[in-house]
């Protein structure tokens, strides 16, 4: 906050005021200069120069803001710990934070002439702010910042550490703020800024909502890696040896439309994908495949099954006549496949459903399954493949205790057939999967049969392949359906019903999580880009149904972080990518209210 400037008698007078108060002694030069951040090289942009360390080295991933951050790993007997020695004024007030992550990870600071303060998180999936404050002695001019893990606990990471306060006395005295920032070139994917030299700067940092993104010598910059018609805000700080600048005025500019960071696969920043009833009908009738409306981004027909469980042998049979008097002819069918792809939608072959189990113990049944499925897609021409597989078709064995490494052969052979799928059809073949809750967030608490056995292998099952496959995968769209209570990343069970449950669901799989409560194996979170939300689109169509008015409070929350409800989510992601529906058949049952939603919401 700027403070308005007083003439020398009102600040005389005010002072001699306060001084008539009990308690009150003199204002110290300290408590009159402006704060500024006194820590040396707390990005680690740097690498470790001004820092000392008895382990410990710069990464470029993961970091939390810029190109750099610490990583450090303590040993049987060293704590890994990072410390530098600043310069501060006595009788000041200070403020130490920065962002860490791993498990057991303390930020301090000694030397104070007062009391030492440290402060310390158990497990940090992700990056996590720490933060204390201390008063420094009447003879101190020098503290010692640190942070540091615990003996043989693994890795962590620091970043953006920050001393928040008086600099040294005698000192040279940070730079006044940048002022003038304006936006020059924007696109779909980067934003242009421009600002004046601050005398005195050696200099700057630019900030992004917030964060630190990016440090320069001269007054421009581009901030890239950003997401289609997404607003954005900026600030820019000046920088020189005593420390760095308050933060300039907020500048805002919002890309423009583009492919909205779907990469190869070309999707809409925002898509709506439904599953269409293609090969049964049941109570919702039958739609064809041209009649589904243009707002319908990705169409997955449903449903690919296998001629046995353990066959890997996938067959895609369309609605019979008898079943589906008004079913389409094939030549029409593969028809409005290509009139979809002309109008830039996506059709799917979609694997599995409640019915179609499918379990590739062998290599034989994985080699069957990629080639049976190649068929079907080269066949009708489809634009990729959906996992959706349910039931008992994967578990882990009870040795399978690390989902980044996995040795169940349903699990491993199942990666290694989509890996060869998108192999066979390059960067634009469109790979989603619709696990249930039970495969993927349960695994929070639970992680196939558990060091004791007893659990059921089913639960977080999922959890390998998605990891296996994240740089592959286009989508995951949970079915936050037909579930039980699962517990959030707030240690409290959330229930289907309302907003709360969509929000702490999905706030799991953008934020990450340890598995099974270990914070030595933590699944990493995905890309807002590749998460959308599946929901029924109707009472009809499965357990859990929401009104349009929680889905709206659901896609505030997340993208916005307005509406929310009870659960407190760890970010704030506007290119979360959409929704996904059961069904297509079912919303025009509904008269189209799933969609009409979505439409209205997002324009």
């Amino acid at each position: 906050m700027d403070r308005a400037r007083r003439p020398r008698s009102v600040l005389a007078a005010l002072t001699a005021a306060l001084l008539a108060v009990p308690g009150i002694t003199a204002l110290s030069s300290a408590a009159r200069a402006a704060d500024a951040d006194v820590a040396v090289n707390g990005g680690f942009e740097s690498g470790l120069t001004g820092w000392t360390c008895t382990a410990g080295t710069t990464v470029t991933s993961p970091v939390h803001s810029g190109s750099s951050a610490l990583q450090a790993t303590p040993a049987g007997s060293d704590n890994a710990q990072c410390s530098q020695t600043v310069t501060v004024q006595p009788n000041a007030q200070y403020t130490l934070s920065g962002y860490v992550r791993g498990s057991y990870v303390y930020l301090g600071a000694s030397g104070t002439g007062t009391t030492d303060v440290s402060t310390w998180t158990q497990s940090a999936p992700d990056w996590q702010k720490l933060s204390t404050t201390f008063r420094t002695g009447a003879a101190t001019t020098k503290v010692t910042i640190y942070t540091h893990g615990w003996y043989g606990t693994g890795a962590y990471n620091a970043d953006d550490v920050t001393l928040v306060g008086p600099g040294g006395s005698g000192t040279q005295q940070p730079p006044a703020a940048p002022t003038g920032l304006r936006t020059t070139t924007v696109t779909s994917s980067s934003v242009g800024l421009s600002w004046s030299a601050v005398t005195g700067a050696t200099g700057y940092a630019v900030y992004r909502d917030g964060a630190k993104v990016q440090t320069v010598t001269g007054t421009s910059a581009t901030v890239s890696g950003l997401t289609a018609s997404t607003a954005y805000s900026f600030q820019v700080t000046a920088v020189n040896d005593a420390g760095e600048s308050a933060k300039s005025a907020v500048v805002t500019a919002t890309t423009s439309p583009g492919g909205g960071g779907g990469g190869s696969s070309d999707l809409p920043a925002h898509a709506l994908v439904g599953y269409l009833h293609a090969s049964f009908a049941n109570g919702a009738g039958y739609t064809r495949l041209a009649d589904v409306p243009d707002s319908w981004d990705v169409i997955d027909l449903a449903f690919g099954e296998p001629t046995s469980v353990t066959s890997g042998d996938i067959r895609f049979n369309r609605c019979p006549v008898t079943e589906c008097p008004n079913v389409e002819s094939d030549a029409d069918f593969k028809a409005a496949v290509k009139a979809k792809q002309a109008a830039g939608k996506k059709v799917l072959i979609s694997i599995g459903g409640q019915n179609g189990q499918v379990q590739l113990t062998t290599t034989a049944a994985r080699d069957t399954f990629v080639s049976s499925v190649s068929k079907i897609i080269d066949t009708y021409g489809l634009d990729g493949l959906d996992i959706d597989f349910e039931g008992h078709s994967l578990s882990l064995n009870a040795n399978d205790t690390d989902f980044r490494n996995p040795t169940t052969p349903v699990i491993v052979n199942l990666i290694s057939a989509l890996k060869t799928l998108k192999a066979k059809y390059g960067a634009k073949f469109v790979l989603t999967m619709a696990p249930e809750t039970f495969f993927v967030q349960n695994g929070y608490q639970y992680y196939g049969t558990g060091k004791w056995g007893g659990q059921d292998p089913r639960c977080g099952a999922y959890l390998p392949v998605i990891h296996a496959l994240r740089d592959d995968l286009t989508l995951l769209h949970v079915q936050d359906y037909n579930s039980g209570p699962i517990m959030g990343l707030d240690n409290q069970y959330h229930s289907m019903g309302g907003a709360d449950f969509h929000i702490a669901m999905t706030d799991m799989l953008l934020t990450g999580f340890p598995v099974a409560g270990d914070p030595n194996n933590v699944f990493p979170p995905l890309r807002p880009d590749q998460v959308a939300i599946g929901m029924p689109a109707s009472t009809n169509a499965g357990n859990g149904y929401v009104s349009p008015s929680e889905v709206t409070k659901t896609l505030d929350c997340l993208t916005k972080r307005t509406n929310c409800g009870s659960y407190a989510t760890h970010g704030t992601w506007p290119a979360l990518r959409g929704l996904m529906t059961w069904s297509v058949n079912w919303d025009r049952y509904a008269n189209w209210e799933f969609q009409k939603n979505f439409d209205a919401y997002f324009g």
